[in-house]
């Protein structure tokens, strides 16, 4: 898994039981491997190459994860593997334009390991007409349902959960990639913690112009990708004259706020499960749990969890595709019927 805060690139060995009609899984080995300088500047800059060099990175980048899945196999020593499912790394993501696309040839990838692969998850839930996202829900129905919701508070938040018998889940608002985005202005790859957050002040007018925005999709909340974060954000961010510590603090403010509107009204106590990178700023999870019904409980997961549940959940949907067994819910996405995806190869 690659995800938009470009982190890194997330392994995971995951093994998983069907039990009764209930599924069970372990993450036996997890690891990140931080990008390279290099390899960072190439894959946020991917959208602008030609379609020649794309269609080349497109065949480097599924060799480098292929080498990255040998390197991880001989480090923990893996001896039994069944299947590698690839997320990519998403650099078009245009449901509306039919199309969505995520980096990183599974036949080079099979080509590296000679292990079957499973790849593609998004672009045929797309072409039903649906987001193509969020994809992990069907992990959270069938592996975390023991949650009223589960939030994931990656580049982008997400969040699913159970409404009226069927999972119902979508994008909240940029989250990592926002925070991400303006510590690196201070030299940083994130605000551990939130210290910088927390040593800042809200600035309303920058709070108002965040709410502004989310509220375009609010009737049809639309899946969130790169070029809305360039279109709608980066202007915001970019503003020098409101400081650093305060925009940081402003980010936290309206990612707690959009979370907290996304939730439903209730009355009983609803369990929280909370995941992603944003599981870890301390300060962030501290502003939303105060902006939280009193009978909502956040619970933060294990670390392994929190950092690996996505590249799980999208073994996970391998698993479904080798299967032939659902892995995308329409009624998440908004596609005309739920669907097995991925291209399964090997």
């Amino acid at each position: 898994m690659s995800g938009t805060s470009l982190d890194g690139v997330d392994i995971a060995y995951c093994k998983f039981a069907l039990t009764n009609k209930n599924w069970a899984f372990t993450i036996r080995q997890a690891q990140t491997y931080p990008y390279s300088p290099e390899w960072k500047n190439k894959l946020s800059t991917a959208h602008l190459l030609s379609s020649e060099a794309l269609l080349k990175l497109h065949a480097d980048y599924g060799k480098f994860l292929g080498q990255h899945c040998n390197q991880f196999i001989g480090q923990h020593k893996i001896k039994t593997i069944d299947l590698i499912a690839s997320h990519g790394h998403t650099i078009f993501h245009q449901p509306k334009n039919k199309f969505t696309f995520q980096l990183g040839e599974g036949n080079a990838i099979h080509a590296a390991t000679g292990l079957p692969v499973a790849f593609d998850f998004r672009s045929l839930d797309v072409a039903l007409g649906g987001e193509g996202a969020p994809l992990v829900p069907i992990g959270d129905q069938l592996l975390f349902s023991d949650f009223d919701v589960c939030l994931n508070l990656g580049g982008i938040a997400n969040l699913s959960m159970e409404v009226k018998g069927k999972r119902k889940a979508f994008d909240i608002c940029f989250c990592n990639m926002a925070l991400n985005y303006l510590s690196a202005k201070a030299g940083k790859d994130f605000d551990k913690n939130g210290t910088m957050a927390k040593g800042g002040l809200i600035n309303n007018g920058l709070l108002e112009s965040f709410e502004k925005i989310y509220q375009k999709g609010e009737k049809k909340r639309p899946s969130l990708g790169r070029e809305g974060f360039e279109k709608d954000f980066l202007s915001l961010l970019d503003n020098e004259s409101i400081p650093l510590n305060d925009r940081l603090r402003t980010a936290c403010e309206s990612i707690a706020d959009e979370i907290v509107l996304s939730l439903p009204p209730s009355q009983k106590r609803i369990k929280l499960l909370a995941s992603g990178g944003g599981a870890l700023n301390h300060f962030l999870i501290g502003l939303i749990e105060t902006k939280l019904p009193p009978k909502t409980k956040i619970e933060i997961p294990s670390k392994t969890i929190i950092n690996f549940k996505e590249a799980m959940v999208f073994a996970f949907l391998g698993v479904l595709c080798k299967r032939n067994e659902t892995n995308v819910l329409n009624s998440v996405t908004g596609a005309t019927r739920n669907s097995c995806t991925g291209v399964l190869i090997g």
